[in-house]
């Protein structure tokens, strides 16, 4: 073995056992997943997803509860998206799936005005899909590949275009109640993702819709971030480190936290007369 290999080898294992911790430290700390879960593995062909399913299977293995994969993605109509490789690859590695086929790119292109971008739409579209097939095959969990820059990412979308202090949560239950959506990902770093898809060489697939389109929010956000970070190094994680640490008494929200009904709780003290040397 060459050292340039021995070093490389050092350095997958090093971030392989990273990203496994990373995982099962959320998984663990949100109860994501339980004993007899069937959890669906939302592919979209990026390399969060790719290595969100190539974790998850990993710790299948050493689990201490026994739990379902099923990998799905969803087809989406984009022109030259090539439709074999995801059923090649999951195929190759022996992991049951479903592609589901939905023309949602000939709506999103028809209904968004030019110079608008896809996607909010596109999401909307994406999440009522995967949410009906869920319900069919029985899914209790719905994995989405999100990481834990994305949900920084979202955190200052809402406060700079949206007005809210939200961003994405680890566990999500459906407005409906009829869904569970889990992100596995939430404490893993995306430098840390793009380079285990490198080790891994999964066989990424990009997303031309949203890729074709230029100033996205999203993009302008991820470049303040990255430039705060070069410049700050360890701030993303202090972020983050704050989006898990919230005091409601400290903010603003009477809907969070009861203002009006603060009372003072001490004994009412005696009243001291005034004196008057003179």
């Amino acid at each position: 073995m060459s050292e340039r290999h021995g070093r490389d080898r050092l350095e997958y294992n090093k971030l392989q056992k990273r990203l496994r911790r990373n995982v099962g430290n959320a998984i663990a700390q949100y109860g994501m997943i339980e004993a007899g879960d069937k959890v669906m593995v939302c592919l979209s062909g990026g390399k969060d997803s790719y290595g969100m399913l190539d974790i998850l299977r990993n710790l299948q293995k050493t689990a201490p509860v026994d739990f379902e994969l099923v990998a799905v993605n969803l087809d989406q109509k984009q022109p030259g998206f090539p439709e074999q490789v995801l059923p090649d690859y999951l195929t190759s590695i022996g992991v049951p799936f479903h592609i589901l086929e939905k023309d949602t790119y000939s709506i999103v292109t028809e209904l968004v005005p030019e110079n608008k971008t896809y996607c909010g739409l596109c999401s909307r579209l994406r999440r009522g899909t995967l949410y009906g097939f869920a319900e069919e095959i029985g899914a209790t969990k719905i994995a989405l590949g999100h990481h834990r820059d994305d949900i920084i990412e979202t955190l200052f979308l809402n406060m700079f275009y949206g007005g809210k202090l939200k961003a994405m949560p680890p566990k999500l239950l459906s407005d409906d109640g009829r869904n569970m959506v889990i992100r596995p990902l939430a404490f893993c770093r995306e430098d840390d993702l793009a380079r285990y898809a490198e080790y891994r060489e999964f066989p990424i697939i990009p997303c031309n819709l949203c890729g074709s389109q230029d100033n996205l929010q999203r993009q302008v956000i991820k470049e303040m971030l990255q430039q705060w970070e070069r410049a700050h190094p360890g701030r993303l994680e202090t972020i983050f480190s704050a989006i898990c640490n919230v005091a409601p008494s400290q903010l603003a929200d009477s809907a969070l936290f009861d203002f009006t009904g603060l009372q003072l709780r001490r004994a009412p003290s005696r009243r001291i007369a005034a004196v008057t040397l003179g």
